[in-house]
């Protein structure tokens, strides 16, 4: 970019799971893992758990390589808040769909978002929520055992496009500090890192959980990890909709609101939820440009 380029950003959220949008249809800003970093450091950029890099799937070579541009337009290159890049974000989905309303360039509806763990299908109203069809959720045989404080609990192996384990606690208060990875094994399971969901029951197909997003540390919310969570919680309720032809709804709480998952017979799990736009503007050229040199 030159000195005087003016690039320009939106915030926005998903139970407040919060991120940095940048607008970017032709794909030509290249945002190496140290300026995203920046852009989403809370004290000295934007601020955010992630951003959003929009990019219609046609320029970008990942969309290419997956041929993702005859099913969706537009491609959700998804980095987490300190610049690794991530396979999926549920609420990103989410404020994804919003912000393509927002800008004009999609109407209210169906719609498809590419994304590096497949195509999303998604349904966007005018104004509140928005439900994303998130895919299958995958149930590896492995998993680990999380401990913390003394306190030791087997946690389910479970994938939505991304990796979770799903701990069952007594007291949400036991995950302690999240900023930090919880300490798990073996290890191996999870050569990539995982993201680590502590829940408990807060009454009939209603839980409430914590979570520790890799790349990010706790975040209010996790739109994947509250996918895993309802997953896991089914089985362990001894709910399967694959065996019962009947769907499963599970409310998901989170610290920034509520969330609706539903597991279909076919396996598929939706996931609806608010998404909101909450400011605009540009990067300053000066700033922009240090931080990405």
């Amino acid at each position: 970019m030159t000195s005087t380029q003016r690039i320009a950003f939106l915030k926005g959220h998903g139970t407040e799971n919060d991120f940095v949008i940048v607008p970017d249809p032709d794909g030509r800003l290249d945002l190496p893992a140290t300026a995203v970093a920046r852009i989403c450091d809370r004290r000295a950029g934007l601020g955010g758990d992630g951003l959003l890099h929009v990019v219609r799937s046609a320029a970008h070579p990942e969309a290419q390589a997956q041929a993702q541009a005859d099913e969706a337009e537009w491609f959700m290159d998804y980095r987490n808040g300190d610049g690794s890049v991530a396979e999926m974000c549920g609420n990103g989905v989410r404020v994804f769909a919003r912000y393509l309303l927002h800008a004009g360039l999609v109407e209210a509806g169906d719609l498809a978002v590419a994304t590096r763990a497949g195509v999303r299908r998604v349904h966007v109203a005018k104004t509140g929520d928005v439900t994303v069809s998130m895919g299958r959720a995958e149930l590896p045989e492995e998993s680990v055992v999380v401990t913390l404080d003394g306190r030791s609990w087997p946690a389910r192996n479970v994938n939505m496009g991304n990796p979770h384990a799903v701990a069952f606690v007594e007291d949400l208060a036991h995950a302690g500090d999240l900023r930090a990875v919880p300490p798990f094994s073996p290890a191996s399971v999870y050569p990539e890192g995982v993201n680590i969901e502590f829940v408990v029951d807060r009454g009939p197909r209603h839980v409430a959980m914590r979570v520790h997003e890799r790349g990010s540390g706790e975040t209010r919310s996790c739109g994947t990890g509250a996918c895993a969570v309802a997953v896991a919680t089914a089985r362990r309720d001894g709910l399967d909709p694959a065996e019962t032809a009947v769907p499963v709804t599970y409310t998901v709480d989170v610290l920034g609101g509520s969330l609706s998952i539903t597991e279909q017979p076919d396996g598929t799990v939706e996931m609806t939820g608010p998404a909101e736009i909450v400011a605009e503007g540009t990067f300053d050229a000066a700033w922009l440009a240090a931080a990405l040199a």
